[in-house]
């Protein structure tokens, strides 16, 4: 599948003006670099092999969680670095139109060049980076026709695979297994990405952009990173948010520990016995994860560490939910919002046990 042609300057014209989506692109790319190149004949292999990793994975998915989804069946789209840094920079520009719009309302104006080329080397230095990192991502944005879409980015794939000597099929249908999940959860529970999408924009919706407000917020995270004994022991993201924004927050971290922490549980308890050298596979993901002290830096500023505690957090409340409830006390997770569980009973599965499960 080959990515559409973009022009950044037509597409949402708020986010547009706002923000140089063409230099993001451009940025991105180049902080992406192509990664690992394959010949002709092995990018066909690899298309074919996740095509019929995904088929395999659904069935086994929804067997294992009892959940049923309407609509198209999962496939497979192997990408670039490049496709996938497009397609999350439109995801990312869609997302932003609301919030734009409200900024240049209120500014009554449109952001000067330079700043709007700022605006967008930013956000491509972050996407380029995450691009060299992600292997596979289920867009939970994506429009209706698209609907079952998958995303594994072909380089990054077959760089872990030659670098840790993994099994091929094996690993693909082990990264499958985890994307499909996430499609499961959004296609089997059909209030789910409306309550996502009403926790973001209720969150941009609450974004100061009075600079005299936002003045405010660093002199009041300032104090509170003082009282917390300094920057190193302080969520700076954390200090900086309103008390509105960080109830807000902190519904989104615990929906997605419990939605990254669904799908890993999913991953690695369905690909027992039936792929090979799981235990080499994930030791393999987890080397891949350890970074220099500078980049570790740089992944705890964009928020990017706490990605990879939502997995193991999840998990566990994943795991101790249906060890205790089964399998169709821990799906009364999906019958309604309500049911969801609190940032608190995602670290105390026992709590969200007694409140719901036990009820």
């Amino acid at each position: 599948m080959a990515a559409p042609n973009l022009d950044w300057h037509q597409m949402g014209s708020n986010a547009a003006r706002l923000i140089d989506w063409r230099t993001a692109s451009d940025v991105g790319r180049r902080i992406a670099g192509s990664g690992l190149s394959l010949p002709a004949l092995d990018r066909a292999r690899f298309r074919e092999d996740f095509a019929e990793s995904v088929r395999e994975a659904e069935q086994l998915v929804l067997d294992f969680t009892g959940l049923h989804v309407e609509g198209y069946r999962a496939r497979a789209w192997v990408m670039s670095r490049g496709e996938w840094l497009n397609a999350n920079l439109r995801g990312l520009q869609n997302l932003l139109e609301p919030l734009a719009q409200r900024a240049l309302n209120e500014q009554q104006l449109s952001t000067p060049e330079f700043r709007r080329k700022a605006f967008g080397a930013q956000i491509g230095v972050l996407l380029g980076y995450v691009s060299k990192k992600v292997l596979g991502q289920y867009d939970v944005f994506l429009p209706p026709d698209d609907d079952g879409l998958l995303y594994f980015v072909g380089p990054n794939v077959a760089e872990v695979e030659r670098r840790f000597q993994l099994p091929s099929h094996d690993f693909h249908l082990w990264l499958a297994l985890h994307e499909v999940t996430h499609r499961v959860q959004f296609g089997g529970c059909e209030w789910l990405r409306a309550h996502l999408s009403k926790l973001v924009d209720s969150y941009l919706s609450t974004v100061e952009l009075d600079p005299h407000q936002l003045m405010d917020q660093l002199k009041r995270a300032v104090a509170e990173a003082r009282a917390a004994g300094g920057w190193r022991e302080a969520n700076v993201l954390f200090l900086l948010m309103t008390p509105s924004q960080r109830e807000l927050f902190e519904q989104m971290q615990a929906l997605m520990s419990l939605i990254e922490g669904h799908a890993s549980y999913v991953m690695n308890v369905v690909s027992a016995g039936r792929v090979s050298d799981l235990p080499r596979m994930r030791r393999s993901l987890k080397e891949r994860r350890r970074a220099s002290s500078m980049e570790r830096a740089f992944q705890k500023a964009i928020g990017f560490d706490q990605k990879i505690r939502q997995y193991d957090i999840g998990e566990r409340f994943v795991e101790e939910a249906v060890r205790v409830a089964g399998m169709e006390g821990f799906n009364l997770v999906w019958k309604d919002e309500a049911n969801l569980p609190t940032l608190a009973e995602v670290a105390d599965p026992g709590r969200w046990l007694a409140r719901v499960a036990n009820a």
